[in-house]
């Protein structure tokens, strides 16, 4: 089964010459890269969040395989749901899902449940493909979307990870997908939104938690960024860096209800 693009036409282009026209625009090219054990993404539609996603994919060396980790924005399907698919379209072709390291995962995992009804219509995965497919067109994936977790879930689920991964032997990329705070005036986000990254590069995945529930920030993906932090911190990583931040009043000039946006470097 090849899951079909939920997003193409709306979040970015759905042709082949518009999206490379757009990732041109939006994608470095000639800097320097670094490996990282994981990184912190956003995934709105590329007119505003693209050039943050574009940048710290650009700067990262992305390994053949890269486990993707968003949120569930529907709420439909398993708590912890791994994509059923065999691979994922895109309009610069058909990005392969890592069987192998799939089913590793399944096998080690009671909780990680097989569920293509969480994936059919999320968008937080899907836009991270075109970037991935620029900088690594050999790259597969392992899709995953989170639902409601506390953090002791998200933490246990972040070290069977890192067990699973130590076990695979191979260099593997853990990518969380997030945007920031949403829909409060832009001063107040970028308040909000340093909380959250303060924790992040402090590198403290329950301050994390606790810091966007404390002050209710609206940072979608804060479970998947807290897996991939514990995730990472278990496989040895040790920091955790701002590469760029923005929001979408930047864009279209609307200062008084933004979204913000903020990638980072996991090393």
């Amino acid at each position: 089964m090849i899951r079909q693009p939920a997003v193409a036409g709306s979040f970015y282009a759905a042709d082949q010459k518009g999206l490379n026209r757009e990732l041109d625009q939006i994608v470095p090219v000639g800097i320097d890269t670094r490996p990282a054990k994981g990184i912190i993404v956003p995934h709105a539609g590329y007119i505003y969040s693209g050039a943050v996603a574009g940048e710290i994919i650009a700067a990262t060396a992305i390994p053949q395989t890269v486990v993707l980790l968003g949120p569930n924005h529907h709420g439909r399907g398993a708590e912890i749901a791994v994509s059923a698919a065999d691979g994922w379209s895109t309009p610069l072709g058909v990005v392969p899902v890592d069987v192998q390291l799939k089913k590793s995962m399944c096998d080690f995992i009671a909780e990680l449940k097989v569920d293509e009804q969480a994936h059919q219509l999320e968008h937080s995965l899907e836009v991270m493909l075109p970037f991935l497919l620029r900088q690594r067109p050999d790259v597969r994936i392992v899709p995953i979307a989170l639902r409601s977790l506390n953090y002791e879930q998200a933490a246990q689920f972040g070290s069977s990870l890192a067990e699973v991964l130590k076990q695979h032997g191979e260099d593997v990329l853990l990518l969380a997908s997030s945007d920031m705070n949403h829909f409060l005036d832009a001063d107040t986000t970028e308040s909000l939104d340093f909380m959250a990254i303060s924790a992040m590069t402090s590198f403290e995945p329950k301050e994390l938690y606790q810091t966007v529930v404390r002050n209710r920030i609206s940072m979608c993906g804060m479970l998947p960024a807290v897996v991939v932090m514990h995730a990472t911190k278990v496989l040895g990583a040790s920091e955790c860096q701002l590469v760029r931040y923005a929001h979408s009043g930047q864009v279209n000039s609307d200062n008084s209800r933004v979204v913000g946006y903020a990638s980072l470097s996991i090393t």
